[in-house]
């Protein structure tokens, strides 16, 4: 979340990262905050960077990243030279076009803000405009999932997804809950629809089921990649989520 952090941190921070593991670090850069103001104000120490000065600090990272400028008078160390790749995140439509204006890849933040992931998609693919980083448009979309050995198991514990949405809603704290067998009496009416929209997109089932279903989003949207999130109460049954996943891709 880019208006928290100054750009020489970042680069540096990411760049010390490509340094011990080359070739195994990526960076995604977003616009939004994703804090509340005063935590904001406490990791930027008072300064003034807003998230419109996002376009600007993105230009600055990626030059860190390169061969550095004669007479460069800011050199990230380490950062310089190192490469590593750049990501344009977004739930809206504004980062979208800054990824297709400056060539990079884009990720919609479809996980949990699935509203606008074909208009945003679209607007990146048409205005693309290649550069040195990609010759063509390259996009990914974040999937909410909850895969079990059965429908009925996966829908048991998507309800600890359903309470975290809910408390969030609320203002109140987002520790994961175990998951209940029922959200009724927990939710109103309008709470529950606000929780289904947040996780239009989330594919919950047994690994028929959410292969189907992936199988239906990949046709609509022609992603080049999914990623993949998941709030599973339990430890071992969340590490089981992705390994089913994981069996998905291969069969």
């Amino acid at each position: 979340m880019l208006p928290n952090h100054a750009p020489l941190v970042v680069a540096e921070q990411f760049g010390t990262l490509a340094t011990l593991y080359p070739n195994r670090v990526e960076l995604g850069l977003g616009r939004a905050p994703g804090t509340d103001q005063v935590t904001m104000r406490a990791l930027r120490r008072g300064r003034q960077e807003t998230e419109d000065q996002f376009p600007q600090d993105v230009l600055e990272i990626l030059q860190y990243f390169k061969e550095p400028m004669p007479h460069q008078r800011i050199v990230a160390t380490p950062g310089q030279n190192t490469h590593v790749p750049v990501w344009l995140l977004g739930s809206s439509l504004f980062s979208a076009q800054l990824a297709a204006k400056l060539g990079l890849p884009y990720s919609f933040a479809s996980h949990f803000a699935p509203r606008m992931l074909g208009q945003a998609i679209q607007l990146y693919r048409e205005n693309f405009q290649p550069s040195e980083y990609l010759d063509q448009p390259y996009v990914s979309m974040g999937v909410p999932t909850v895969v079990a050995q059965t429908d009925e198991e996966a829908e048991y514990l998507a309800t600890s997804a359903y309470q975290r949405v809910l408390g969030l809603m609320r203002g109140q704290s987002l520790k994961l809950k175990a998951p209940v067998r029922t959200m009724e009496g927990l939710w109103s009416p309008a709470e529950k629809m606000s929780v289904d929209n947040f996780y239009a997109l989330a594919q919950i089932g047994s690994p028929e089921t959410v292969k189907a279903g992936l199988e239906k989003l990949l046709e609509k949207y022609d992603v080049d990649e999914f990623i993949f999130t998941c709030d599973i109460y339990d430890t071992d049954k969340r590490i089981q989520n992705f390994e089913l996943l994981m069996n998905i891709k291969n069969s």
